[in-house]
């Protein structure tokens, strides 16, 4: 059972009790019919062949509320986009496939391209931009909501407290970001937030000082959740960077635009598991190795931009704070876990630490080698300002390589 504590500058939706899941659906059955609801998944092609999507598809089916279902489908050819176009049609919404791998999609990819306003980089970041601009082409939803196709254990019950804040007439947000607490039964997860995000955070506080933006992210339980649902004049102006510093950039873009009474996070899971990544501590372009650089560094330039100096002498002193910071939460969750029953290797968990704290100054070298440095895909307002008609394009596009 959750406590209702409120903690910083945005507003945190509890699940404090087992409210039914029809109770939920129900209300936003009869808000979708002023407000169209969308929900939107990236996926590669081979997590249709994991248990996890075929779980997902089958709770989907049941949802009574949603207007369209959006899935992007990476690194697929033609005859396994085909394979999941088959796999889909379980559902019963009103559903659309982008191949991203597709010759159409791929064509006009190609033209935003040579204007400098398309993804430079294969992945995620990519998969979900094109999907919400498919979400603004089509022109129909008003809440679109974004999870992830790796989800162990998915309910149906999860879209829907995700999506009720934000579709509520009278609540006022205009993002929800969900949290939960990430477990296998057996062990904590979620080394990445607990071990990197977290401390380090907190290290950027006693570095640099008080910092409006700093406490904002630390409000959030879960800041690297890929759950999140948006009204749709959020997508619109929102830049959504390609790296691994996806939730992060993402974050701080609607800190840019909003003010955090119009911000909510959201209790959607007792529990929550999807797979999990390698540290890959001796590769630092692949694993949890490159996320944390990633994610270190859009933390760097979001501070960068709001007038911060960055120096070497800056980085080492960071570099102590998180370490020393990681280390001491390092004993909390060792203390949560026994008290809980749960596995926790501690000589795994201090390993991480110290990968991440070498991945700070990595982050740091990389930043000041190239400060200019902007993973972000432009916003799709400035990309109908360059070309009309890219709706009307998309729209063909995807239509016609779905065909």
């Amino acid at each position: 059972m959750a406590d209702f504590f409120q903690n910083g500058p945005i507003a945190t939706l509890h699940r404090l009790s087992d409210r039914p899941t029809a109770e939920l659906e129900a209300d936003l059955a009869e808000w979708s019919v002023s407000t169209p609801l969308a929900l939107v998944i990236p996926s590669l092609y081979r997590e249709l062949e994991r248990p996890a999507m075929n779980t997902i598809v089958n709770e989907l089916a049941r949802v009574p509320y949603l207007d369209e279902v959006i899935v992007g489908i990476d690194r697929a050819d033609a005859a396994q986009f085909a394979d999941a176009k088959r796999f889909f049609t379980r559902l019963p919404q009103g559903h659309r496939l982008l191949w991203n791998d597709g010759p159409l999609l791929r064509e006009l990819d190609q033209e935003l391209q040579k204007e400098g306003i398309a993804p430079r980089h294969e992945g995620k970041g990519r998969n979900v931009w094109y999907c919400l601009g498919y979400f603004l082409a089509r022109g129909r939803g008003s809440v679109v909501a974004t999870h992830d196709a790796d989800i162990v254990g998915y309910s149906r019950d999860m879209l829907a407290r995700l999506l009720y804040p934000v579709a509520h007439p009278s609540f006022g947000y205009a993002f929800g970001k969900g949290y939960y607490y990430r477990s296998d039964g057996a062990q904590l997860n979620g080394r990445v937030s607990r071990l990197l995000v977290s401390p380090l955070i907190r290290a950027l506080r006693d570095t640099l000082g008080a910092n409006d933006y700093l406490e904002y992210l630390d409000a959030f339980r879960y800041p690297l959740a890929g759950e999140f649902a948006m009204r749709s004049d959020v997508v619109h102006n929102l830049r959504i960077p390609s790296d691994w510093g996806l939730e992060i950039g993402l974050l701080s873009e609607v800190y840019r635009r909003y003010t955090p009474r119009r911000i909510c996070q959201i209790d959607i899971a007792d529990a929550y598991d999807h797979k999990h990544r390698e540290l890959s501590a001796h590769d630092p372009d692949s694993g949890l190795h490159k996320m944390a650089i990633d994610i270190t560094k859009a933390l760097f330039r979001k501070l960068a931009v709001d007038g911060e100096v960055f120096t070497t002498a800056t980085f080492r002193m960071l570099k102590a704070s998180y370490y020393r910071g990681a280390l001491d939460l390092v004993d909390q969750y060792h203390n949560d876990a026994v008290l809980n029953g749960l596995g926790f290797d501690r000589h795994r968990e201090e390993e991480a630490v110290e990968l991440f704290a070498r991945a700070v100054m990595e982050a740091g070298s990389a930043f000041l080698e190239n400060p200019m440095e902007t993973p972000f895909i432009a916003s799709w307002s400035r990309v109908t300002s360059a070309i009309p008609d890219v709706f009307e394009r998309l729209l063909e596009a995807v239509e016609a390589d779905a065909d």
